[in-house]
């Protein structure tokens, strides 16, 4: 008699191989979102001590720190706040780093064609920009660059002898007219780079003429309170014999 097979297992639904894949993803993200969030250290300490028995731990001191805010990054927001109700939005860009905020003014709304004349756009941006460098508090430096393009049109200019030239103007014209609005001369300086430092390689007469550009570098100093702090946690630990110990956890820059 021949023998039955063993009925084969039935196959798993395929949308359930997706809903899983699915939930694998959402509890990947929400982790991330876990570890990128701030720690409260206070808890994460309370955690830690339900690990370790006897070990237990009893805090005297907690010295909590607020969160390390990036100095620059408000400098940036308070810069283009007032720029773009100024200067259209393909005149200028703005980056920013933990060191400094980079304001690149593009030439055609910062000259007048075939000039180193600034527009009145560019005057009243310039007003703006001034007037927050004034008010800057601490150690800090302004570097103005000039720069060209390869492409450069050969419009003789009063006393421009070349490009190199062309591009040292473009930063001195700024920084003499910065000078002209208070900004104390000895945070300033120039630099002229030439076409040495395109943004755009292509040979396209637009993005070209957008290599054509006035860059102000604001280097400004963290100022102390915003400066990384340990955060230190006195604390005592229970021994196996009784006795006490007492030592320092401490986190933060150094």
């Amino acid at each position: 008699m021949a023998r039955r097979k063993k009925e084969e297992c039935k196959s798993v639904p395929a949308w359930l191989t997706s809903f899983s894949d699915l939930m694998s993803l959402l509890l990947t993200f929400f982790i991330l979102l876990y570890s990128m969030s701030t720690l409260d250290i206070t808890k994460a300490m309370k955690f830690l001590s339900y690990f370790q028995g006897e070990k237990a731990q009893t805090f005297q001191q907690i010295s909590i720190v607020k969160p390390i805010q990036i100095y620059t990054t408000d400098l940036a927001k308070k810069i283009k706040k007032i720029i773009k109700q100024i200067l259209p939005i393909y005149g200028y860009q703005i980056v920013v780093t933990e060191n400094y905020v980079l304001i690149r003014l593009f030439n055609k709304v910062l000259f007048k064609q075939n000039s180193l004349e600034l527009t009145p756009e560019a005057k009243r941006a310039l007003d703006q920009i001034a007037k927050i460098i004034k008010n800057l508090k601490g150690n800090y430096m302004v570097r103005v660059e000039g720069h060209t393009s390869k492409d450069e049109p050969t419009v003789p200019m009063p006393n421009i002898q070349d490009s190199w030239d062309l591009s040292i103007r473009r930063a001195t014209t700024v920084v003499r007219y910065l000078i002209s609005r208070g900004v104390d001369p000895s945070r300033l300086m120039a630099v002229g780079y030439d076409a040495t430092r395109p943004l755009y390689t292509w040979n396209n007469p637009i993005l070209q003429a957008r290599n054509r550009r006035v860059e102000i570098y604001i280097q400004v100093a963290v100022p102390r309170e915003e400066e990384g702090k340990k955060v230190e946690f006195k604390r005592k630990e229970k021994l196996p014999g009784g006795n006490e110990t007492s030592g320092k956890v401490s986190s933060g820059k150094r």
